[in-house]
């Protein structure tokens, strides 16, 4: 349990996919203007990440590594979490056609999002079991909306503020980006092995 732990607090503080191993940025910047499109994504991805960590665990372990085909597992990841973004895609456009057209080109963009992926090679990599992947997955996706949902309040807020005119828009939101990174720094610190009694 405390290793669970230790997994779920590092992918969301420590190794947080945006703001410490810099993957997904895209939607990271495209999605945030509003946290309600924000969250929306966010929603997407922790579904699409924790499931792609449980699928691509199964298909590894079940049929890749049995029939010797493990030089194979970055294209049928990319397949699998293909697959499973589709799904997203009908699902939120069946149910909330508003957040669906919000999305717009960034729902499909999931599928090419680097952390979806990363997320899973991270699990190969750890040699992670089932439900340290599903937790690694859903800590890495919790991560991320967490940043993301941090990134669009920030924005709103910055819509009424004044700002140079050379520093609207992109600019500023780079700079903002960087100070969060910046601030999830003061994380690396932290010993969450000897936290929570993982030796």
């Amino acid at each position: 349990m405390a290793k669970l732990l230790v997994i779920f607090f590092g992918g969301v503080l420590l190794n947080n996919f945006i703001l410490s191993r810099f993957l997904g940025i895209c939607p990271f910047i495209g999605i945030s203007q509003q946290v309600e499109t924000a969250a929306g994504m966010s929603v997407a991805v922790i579904f699409v990440m924790g499931l792609a960590s449980v699928v691509t665990w199964f298909f590894r372990h079940m049929i890749l590594v049995p029939l010797g085909l493990e030089y194979l597992q970055t294209i049928a990841f990319i397949l699998i979490i293909a697959a499973l973004v589709q799904l997203v895609e009908m699902v939120i456009q069946k149910t909330s056609p508003t957040l669906y057209q919000a999305l717009g080109i960034y729902l499909p963009l999931i599928t090419t999002n680097c952390a979806v992926l990363g997320v899973t090679l991270l699990n190969v990599s750890e040699n992670y079991n089932l439900l340290e992947a599903a937790v690694n997955g859903v800590a890495g996706a919790s991560g991320f909306a967490l940043a993301i949902l941090l990134f669009a309040a920030i924005r709103e807020r910055m819509e009424l503020s004044e700002i140079p005119e050379a520093l609207k828009g992109f600019p500023i939101a780079l700079i903002t980006a960087g100070l969060m990174s910046m601030a999830f720094l003061g994380f690396a610190g932290f010993r969450l092995e000897a936290l929570f009694g993982v030796m």
